[in-house]
């Protein structure tokens, strides 16, 4: 069974009472900078320089500081920035994405990451570990440069005591 598995698993034991529609996180600190560079690795790459887009596919990485997020596809979008220069709008990826950033990470099957904001929204079965703790729900909204984040849609939690976390107890 996948960590994946495990997890929505245990947040389906939880009871009635931790049960939420929608819940705040911190997620990554504040130490994100979204105006750092974008580095993307990829088996593949496809451009449409007419449309300003690109499809990067097959084992993709997006590095930017601290911040990963992998998935099979990644659609980029470019723009002009006040500069001239030509810059990345906003990242578009699907086919089990994660996202990294610091010790948690967050796993689903679409993230769209807006540059401009520092906002990243996954959809679809997310599941955010947090150490020893994980979140499950529909949608996760995180902002990387104010490490905030909110989960929605039928949100799961599982919280480890202290003594579950290999302090012997």
């Amino acid at each position: 069974m996948s960590l994946r598995s495990l997890l929505l698993a245990a947040a389906f034991l939880l009871p009635a009472a931790a049960l939420a529609q929608g819940a705040n996180i911190g997620f990554g600190g504040a130490e994100h900078d979204s105006s750092l560079p974008v580095e993307i690795t990829a088996d593949q790459l496809d451009v449409n320089q007419a449309d300003g887009r690109a499809k990067f596919t097959g084992n993709v990485v997006v590095g930017q500081g601290e911040m990963r997020l992998t998935g099979a596809v990644v659609d980029v979008e470019y723009g002009e920035s006040a500069t001239g220069e030509t810059e990345v709008k906003r990242l578009h990826a699907s086919g089990g994405v994660t996202l990294f950033n610091g010790a948690e990470a967050a796993e689903g099957q679409e993230a769209v990451y807006t540059l401009e904001t520092g906002e990243v929204v996954m959809t679809g079965d997310v599941v955010l570990t947090q150490g020893e703790n994980a979140m499950a729900g529909e949608k996760l909204t995180v902002n990387l440069d104010t490490g905030t984040g909110v989960m929605e849609g039928r949100v799961r939690v599982v919280f480890q005591s202290q003594g579950a976390q290999g302090d012997g107890q």
